[in-house]
């Protein structure tokens, strides 16, 4: 299908409190967006994703969920974890160069056309999303 689809679609992969989940979910991202006609975006939402999903297994005790959405020539990644707390506000990009850590929220603040978090509840349980979006222009 190519990008200029106009119906939404929407996909989410829940993935437990494991490290070998980010590449769970970047590969079937890839294959989401691959099946879409989006290949164009798959490489910048590919490490969007594994930035978002990243924060969420390392950051938090519980499980995360990536989802995907397709809308109006837009897609929006995010991914959903069990800590409420707000993340940590993004450093500028090219201070962060030799940090060993950090860089996540940077890199997706600097690669993407928009992104944000909103607490959520989720199943009764309390966590927060966090988003970002890129426009297929």
């Amino acid at each position: 299908m190519p990008e200029t689809e106009t119906l939404p679609w929407e996909y989410s992969v829940s993935i437990p409190n494991d490290p070998r989940g980010v590449t769970v979910c970047r590969r079937t991202l890839r294959l989401i967006l691959t099946m879409h006609g989006l290949i164009r975006l798959v490489d910048v939402a590919e490490l969007l994703a594994a930035e978002l999903v990243a924060n969420a297994v390392l950051h938090t005790k519980g499980p995360a969920t990536l989802r995907v959405c397709w809308s109006l020539g837009v897609l929006q990644i995010g991914a959903w974890d069990a800590d409420p707390e707000p993340p940590e506000p993004p450093g500028e990009l090219a201070g962060l160069t030799d940090a060993e850590g950090g860089r996540g929220l940077a890199l997706v603040r600097a690669c993407s056309d928009a992104w944000g978090w909103q607490p959520l509840f989720r199943y009764g349980n309390r966590g927060k999303y966090v988003w970002c979006d890129l426009a297929a222009v």
